[in-house]
């Protein structure tokens, strides 16, 4: 079997953030709606599991795990808290002890671990933060990113892939449009 035939059987790792156009991605400087929320369920149902950093992982889980306080959030968002509920999650850690919320804490060398779980069969993997996606992007295991791209300047950071070592060349797959604005660009890395 070649290394690309190898490549093509296993689980693929994709990457999605939302950014503002002048590059932040904090999370409370994008304005959620439901077509994003719709998107981002569709991007999780596609995933056999989740992996998270620390920090990611805590931030998702304080939003989203039930039960949520009643009027809380508008009815949209129930599709995309229900889909994360339900989700194997993975969390990539060396300061937390424990974690709940149907996942497990992985450790060790980060390559090893993720491409043992991307050879395991199933759909793919998702992945969404600033410091795992980073590392792992270093070291060239991300299948597909995807950038939603918002029609709003914040003026702050943080801003992705702050340190990168090497430039990593990409290829537009597929680009759509939400009626607010927000561009969905999907590249696949150049090899």
């Amino acid at each position: 079997m070649t290394a690309r035939n190898e490549a093509s059987e296993m689980r693929p790792l994709r990457y999605s953030i939302n950014v503002t156009l002048d590059g932040c991605c904090d999370h409370l400087a994008i304005p959620p709606d439901e077509d994003l929320h719709r998107h981002h369920t569709a991007n999780l149902a596609q995933a056999d599991a989740l992996l998270f950093g620390r920090v990611m992982y805590e931030m998702m889980e304080a939003a989203w795990r039930p039960p949520a306080p009643a009027g809380s959030r508008p009815d949209w968002m129930e599709p995309f808290a229900r889909t994360i509920n339900a989700a194997k999650k993975y969390v990539v850690s060396s300061a937390l002890e424990r974690v709940d919320w149907n996942a497990e804490l992985v450790r060790g060398d980060l390559g090893k671990v993720v491409e043992q779980l991307k050879r395991e069969p199933g759909k793919g993997l998702f992945v969404s933060g600033v410091q795992l996606p980073l590392a792992l992007a270093e070291l060239g295991l991300i299948d597909e990113y995807e950038f939603v791209v918002h029609p709003r300047l914040a003026g702050h950071g943080p801003t992705l892939f702050a340190g990168l070592s090497k430039c990593v060349d990409l290829k537009l797959v597929s680009r759509l449009e939400f009626a607010s604005g927000a561009v969905v660009m999907r590249y696949e890395p150049r090899r």
